[in-house]
């Protein structure tokens, strides 16, 4: 047996002498943690108590097939198969990228924005796993929420995770380079635009880890090198169209381009523009205002 005993103790243990050298120490008890809770339905509580707890044969293997995947770089959200997003678990897999700590930071922009306002009609682009989007849906129960991808097996997991949560969102396919006209989108319609669009140059593919590269879609993550701000041009351009007067567009950034985002989100006519920095004081979101009659 590649475990010493078939507990829980045991296990904690195999996790951390496979993954030491891949992992700190703290994110080895994490991860370890998450895995046995959720495979055994665990409290933390008693997790913390059950370090004898006996396990049988299919969750001993289960649990070593759980690092061997780890050590082959795959993201150990797509290991455990989900995420917490906004206090939401959200399902992930390959389909779509894995919702990050920042993008949460821009949620919680809208929210704080929009916290004494209701009956809102809200668009969320480039939507992947719809963490944004479900996550916005879950605080402005009164509003109602749009999501759009190009990616057919990214709309199938968002669609599955607002089944599993229980929540409205409106979701279709859509490429935001292209034309809307085929859309039942009306001009001046919507309170707020939000996208997290891909954004990393193909040339800063080599300073990228590769349980991202390996395993998370490329479409959600890469343009050309001398293309990137096309979908931060395109999506604002129809914003101006789409949006309400005094609708407000907010974006997810590439650090690296953040000031020259912000430039063209201004020479396209927007106002009050705000860049904003994230918890690593990184210039990650931007918002925009569309002007008013």
């Amino acid at each position: 047996m590649f475990v010493q005993s078939n507990t829980i103790k045991a296990i904690k243990s195999y996790f951390k002498e496979r993954l030491k050298d891949f992992y700190s120490e703290s994110e080895i008890k994490i991860i370890s943690n998450q895995s046995i809770s959720m495979r055994l339905n665990l409290s933390r509580a008693e997790l913390m108590l059950g370090d004898e707890m006996r396990l049988s044969e299919s969750d001993l293997l289960y649990f070593r097939s759980v690092v061997i995947r780890l050590l082959q770089n795959e993201p150990m959200q797509y290991v455990l198969g989900d995420t917490v997003f906004f206090d939401l678990v959200i399902k992930c897999d390959k389909r779509a990228l894995i919702p990050r700590p920042e993008t949460e930071e821009l949620v919680d922009w809208i929210v704080s924005d929009y916290k004494n306002q209701s009956e809102l009609k809200v668009l969320d682009l480039c939507t992947g796993s719809g963490c944004i989007a479900l996550a916005l849906s879950s605080k402005m129960s009164q509003s109602e929420i749009f999501a759009v991808d190009l990616s057919p097996e990214a709309l199938d997991l968002a669609k599955e995770n607002a089944n599993q949560l229980n929540l409205n969102v409106h979701f279709s396919m859509l490429d935001v380079l292209g034309h809307f006209d085929n859309t039942s989108f009306e001009s001046s319609s919507f309170d707020i635009w939000v996208a997290n669009p891909p954004y990393i140059p193909m040339n800063e593919r080599e300073l990228m880890h590769l349980n991202v590269l390996d395993f998370e879609p490329s479409m959600a993550l890469f343009v050309e090198n001398n293309e990137a701000l096309i979908f931060y041009k395109a999506i604002a351009e129809k914003a101006l169209l789409y949006l309400k007067p005094n609708g407000n567009l907010y974006f997810e950034l590439n650090e690296n381009f953040a000031d020259e985002t912000f430039k063209l989100i201004v020479q396209l006519g927007f106002e009050n523009c705000e860049l904003k920095l994230d918890l690593q004081g990184k210039k990650r979101m931007l918002k925009a205002n569309k002007k008013g009659y």
